[in-house]
Order: C-alpha cells, then sequence, then structure tokens
C-alpha cells in the first residue's frame, strides 16, 4: 500500500513537490491544504489531487499518513507539532526551526507519539551530490580534509515577488540558503564540532524589484553577508560565504579537498551536476556524470515514506536538520558574541543512496 500524504502550503514551491509527488507510486496525494483555500483548491485542481480545503481539515482526514510541510519557516515548528499531534509523520522543508527549543520539542514530540519528522533539504538524495559522495566514500580523493562553501548573489529581492522573509529573523543567506551548503558538509566531512562566524549587513533596507509589489521598501533585520570557520568532530575544517549583498555572482560552489585531491562538487540547491575531480599528480581532472534518479524536489518525502514503510531509518532526518539549524544558530551567534561556539549536537550521517534508488518504481 502506498502512504498517504497531505500538503500544507500551497505557494511557489507547491508546484515542484506536487509534481513528483503525483508521479511516485509509492505515496498518494490526497489532500492539499492552504490558509488561503482558493489557492490550495487551484492546486489541488492543477495536479489532479481530489479534496483540498483548510488546515483542519487535512489533519482530520484519516487518509493522510505523511504531512508534507511547505509553510514559510516561521509556521514550520507549530504546523509540525499539530500534524504529529494528528497522529501523522512530518516532512519539512527547511530550517526544521528557528531556535533550537523549539527544534528539539518538535523532534521529543515525534519521539512522544513514535512518529517520524524528516526535513529538507533533499537536494542532498540528488544524483548529482550522491554521485560526488559514493566517490569521495571511496577515496577518490584520499581521506577529506577541508572545504570550500560560496554563495554570492545580489539577493532574492530583485524576482522573489514576496521577499520581505528572507531577510527577517529566520532568513537571511545563513537560514535560507546555508542548510543546502552545511548539509552536504556533514554528509561528507561529518559532524561540526565548532565554528566562529563573522557577518554584516549592506543595506538597511531592501526595494522589491518583481510582481504586483514592485517598488516597495522593506527593512532588513538579518545579517546579509555570512562567513564562518566550520570544524567538525572528525577532524577537518571548511570556509563558507553565504551572501546576499554580492554583485558577482557565485552560486553553487562547494568542493572538498583530500589527501590526494580536490572534488569540485554540483550545486547543493540542485539535484543534477557532474562533479570535477582534480587529483594530485594529474594534469586533467576527471568528470564524473551523475548516476541515479532525475526526479527533483519531494524525493526526501517519498524516501521517508519508503523507510516508514521498511522499518528503516530514514536519510534527511530531523536529527541531521536540528544539527545543521544548531550550526546554523551557532554561526549567528558567533557573529553576535565575537568568538567561537561549539555546538552541542551532533548526528548520525546516513549512508549514501543506491545509484539504482528509483523513485518512480514500486516498493511496497
Amino acid at each position: 500500500m502506498s502512504i498517504g500524504v497531505g500538503l500544507i502550503g500551497a505557494g511557489t514551491i507547491s508546484d515542484a513537490y506536487l509534481t513528483n509527488l503525483t508521479g511516485f507510486p509509492d505515496v498518494h496525494v490526497v489532500r492539499v491544504s492552504d490558509i488561503d483555500t482558493a489557492r490550495a483548491t487551484a492546486q489541488a485542481e492543477k495536479h489532479g489531487v481530489p479534496r483540498s480545503g483548510n488546515v483542519a481539515d487535512l489533519l482530520a482526514d484519516d487518509d493522510v499518513e505523511l504531512v508534507v510541510n511547505l509553510t514559510i519557516p516561521a509556521a514550520h515548528v507549530e504546523v509540525g507539532l499539530a500534524a504529529l499531534d494528528a497522529g501523522k509523520h512530518v516532512w519539512s522543508e527547511k530550517p526544521l526551526a528557528l531556535d533550537r527549543e523549539s527544534g528539539r520539542k518538535l523532534l521529543e514530540r515525534a519521539r512522544e507519539k513514535q512518529l517520524r519528522v524528516a526535513c529538507a533539504p533533499d537536494t542532498i538524495l540528488g544524483a548529482g551530490l550522491q554521485t560526488a559522495r559514493r566517490a569521495i566514500d571511496a577515496g577518490r580523493i584520499g581521506e577529506p580534509m577541508t572545504a570550500l562553501a560560496l554563495l554570492q548573489s545580489p539577493g532574492p529581492e530583485s524576482w522573489h515577488p514576496a521577499p520581505e522573509f528572507l531577510f527577517q529573523y529566520g532568513g537571511g543567506p545563513l537560514l535560507d540558503m546555508g542548510p543546502y551548503y552545511l548539509t552536504g558538509l556533514v554528509h561528507l566531512l561529518g559532524p561540526i564540532s565548532k565554528v566562529t562566524g563573522a557577518g554584516g549587513q549592506a543595506r538597511a533596507t531592501r526595494v522589491i524589484g518583481s510582481g504586483p509589489r514592485a517598488g516597495t521598501e522593506f527593512a532588513v533585520t538579518v545579517p546579509t553577508t555570512v562567513t564562518a570557520l566550520v570544524e567538525f568532530a572528525r577532524g577537518g575544517s571548511a570556509q563558507v560565504v553565504f551572501s546576499f549583498d554580492s554583485g558577482l555572482r557565485r552560486s553553487g560552489f562547494l568542493e572538498i579537498s583530500g589527501t590526494q585531491g580536490t572534488a569540485v562538487l554540483p550545486d547543493p540547491n540542485r539535484f543534477d551536476g557532474g562533479t570535477k575531480l582534480h587529483l594530485l599528480g594529474q594534469d586533467d581532472p576527471q568528470e564524473l556524470v551523475p548516476q541515479g534518479h532525475q526526479a527533483e524536489r519531494g524525493t526526501g518525502a517519498l524516501e521517508l515514506a519508503r523507510a516508514i514503510q521498511a522499518g528503516v531509518p530514514e536519510r534527511a532526518s530531523g536529527e541531521l536538520a536540528y544539527h545543521v539549524l544548531d550550526a546554523m544558530l551557532a554561526i549567528d551567534e558567533s557573529i553576535t558574541l565575537g568568538h567561537t561556539v561549539e555546538l552541542q549536537s551532533t548526528a548520525e550521517v546516513p549512508p549514501a543512496l543506491p545509484a539504482d534508488w528509483d523513485p518512480y518504481a514500486s516498493t511496497s
């Protein structure tokens, strides 16, 4: 039997989720809900989902076993707790929470209810990053030692029609984009032990550049450039830069250096892309073509559903997402305090996804 899915939050990203989840045989989407019920109905009709309405109706629907939570970050925990209290498993968009206390509360409630909480990004499960992961695990660059992660852009206000939340508490380049890069680093270098951060804000206000509210000015309340030294429990370190202040665009830059060479990985905000191995003593890089599935957002929810049915741990676990959240909050605290901050959390790194993992095959 496939697992029934209810999707909460019918905004822009729901299109990608619904396109994929309605095509995976191991899950079936039974309801879409949103605070704007008209928008929920439109998305349900567009993707052939039989029912739509408000959140209360979805949580009361016995056919919904797994809630896909696509609400804004400030609502992730509130909606997740309500889903758990209704007896549903939860897949959440990132970040898991906006503070440690509520993040732990969510995970503890899941344990009390004997339910699962998993969390984006599921880009780490894509063919691009998984191909790189398998090569690094196989020792192709020797022992991984250091890493460099760069995200530089002018900011999303030029194209996003409602970007305010990306520049306020819970947003900024750290909490908005950091999960992609830091999750990738944890998968490849292990849990983070401590961080040292620095950051700032280029402008106190920004202007919406597209959509019906173009020209509207709004306040910026978080750092819009964040840099950090990230150190790992098993040894090694990474330098990271996340910026919404750069006229020079560098997105998706992630490299891992080991004792025998360097791997230049694909964009961690994508599911595809090749990897280049620059090995010591070789002039030309080796190019790795991505091996694995071509599906995109929603594969994490599917992997969770399969793990539930098989009785095995899910790969994009809530504990791993909490560890990444802890690291991001520690970076933010380090910026404020002016010194290194040690993490109190850790996480188990899941095994790589097999190259033949197929989201379109029925495993039920």
